[in-house]
C-alpha cells in the first residue's frame, strides 16, 4: 500500500499512473476536493494525512517546499508504519534535504529525497528523469520502483543533499534559458523580425551542441586562449540593449551580464575569452 500526500498536477497524475499499474494508493490534499476527485480512478481518499499514511509501507510526496513538507510530514507521523519509506519529489533547499534525512533517521524512519524533472504529463505516462543521492543501499532497493513511475532514475552518489541541489541547478538553467528566450525574442520584436524567424534560426543553428563547449571553456581555466574576446562579447551586448531600447523594449538578463562584462574588463580581462566572467564560478 502506497500513501501520497499532494494532490496538484504533478502529484495526482503520479497517482493515476501508480493505480493503472494496479498500485493500491491512499491520497491526502490540503484542498480535499483534488483528494476525492481521485476516488474515481480507484484511490482511497483522506480527509487527514495522517489517517491516509496508516497501514502504508510507502509514503511520497509532491508538495510547494520546505515548510510545507516539514509541516505535513509532522502531522502525518502519528500515522506512519513501523519502518515506513518516505519518498519526497519536492522541490525543496539542498540544506532542508539534509536536515529531514537526519531527522526522520533518528526517529527510526528512512527519508529519501528524489526530486523530478517531469511535467504532468510526463508523470501521466511514467517519463522524464527522477534523482536520488543518500544511501545507496536503499537507492538500490528503491531504484526497480522508482524506474517504474520515471523514464530514468540518475542517483547522484551518496551525499544525502546532491540530488536537491542538482534540481535547483537544473531549474536555474531552465529559468535561465527563458530569461533568454525571452531576451532573443524582445529583441526581434524592436527589429522587426517575428518569433517564427528567432525560431528557425534557433532550430537550424542549435546552440544546444554548444553547451559542453561553453562549460568545458569555463573549467578549463584556458581564458587566456580565447574564441571570443571580452571586448567583443560586450560591444554585441551593447548591440543588443540599444537595438532592443530602439524599438521600446527592455532586454531582461542582458544588462544585468554586460555589467558583470564591464567590471571584469575594468580588472584587465578584455583581450580574455569572453566567459572569464564565470572565472570565479569554478
Amino acid at each position: 500500500m502506497i500513501a501520497f500526500l499532494g494532490m496538484g498536477h504533478l502529484g495526482a497524475n503520479f497517482v493515476k499512473a501508480l493505480l493503472k499499474k494496479g498500485e493500491q494508493v491512499n491520497v491526502w490534499n490540503r484542498t480535499a476536493s483534488k483528494a476525492k476527485a481521485l476516488e474515481a480512478d480507484g484511490a482511497n481518499a483522506y480527509d487527514h494525512a495522517e489517517d491516509a499514511v496508516r497501514g502504508t509501507t510507502r509514503i511520497h510526496l509532491t508538495l510547494k517546499d520546505d515548510e510545507a513538507v516539514n509541516e505535513i510530514l509532522e502531522k502525518a507521523s502519528t500515522g506512519f508504519e513501523p519502518g515506513v519509506i518516505i519518498i519526497d519529489h519536492t522541490t525543496t533547499s539542498a540544506n532542508g534535504a539534509a536536515e529531514r534525512t537526519e531527522l526522520w533517521k533518528s526517529r527510526g524512519y528512512t527519508y529519501l529525497h528524489a526530486p523530478v524533472f517531469m511535467g504532468p504529463q510526463n508523470a501521466l505516462e511514467s517519463t522524464g528523469s527522477m534523482l536520488v543521492s543518500g544511501d545507496q543501499e536503499l537507492i538500490s532497493m528503491l531504484e526497480p520502483e522508482l524506474a517504474r513511475m520515471t523514464g530514468k532514475v540518475m542517483n547522484c552518489g551518496p551525499k544525502n543533499n546532491t540530488a536537491a541541489g542538482l534540481k535547483l541547478i537544473g531549474n536555474l538553467f531552465i529559468i535561465s534559458l527563458t530569461g533568454g528566450l525571452t531576451d532573443a525574442l524582445l529583441l526581434g520584436k524592436s527589429l522587426g523580425i517575428a518569433p517564427t524567424e528567432v525560431g528557425n534560426l534557433l532550430n537550424m543553428w542549435n546552440p544546444t551542441n554548444m553547451i559542453s563547449f561553453r562549460l568545458n571553456k569555463i573549467t578549463s581555466n584556458t581564458f587566456d586562449q580565447p574564441t571570443w574576446e571580452l571586448n567583443m562579447a560586450r560591444k554585441d551586448a551593447r548591440l543588443m540593449i540599444e537595438g532592443a531600447e530602439q524599438g521600446g523594449n527592455h532586454l531582461l538578463g542582458i544588462p544585468a551580464i554586460a555589467a558583470e562584462m564591464d567590471k571584469w574588463i575594468e580588472k584587465g580581462f578584455g583581450q580574455m575569452d569572453w566567459t572569464v566572467f564565470a572565472k570565479d564560478a569554478v
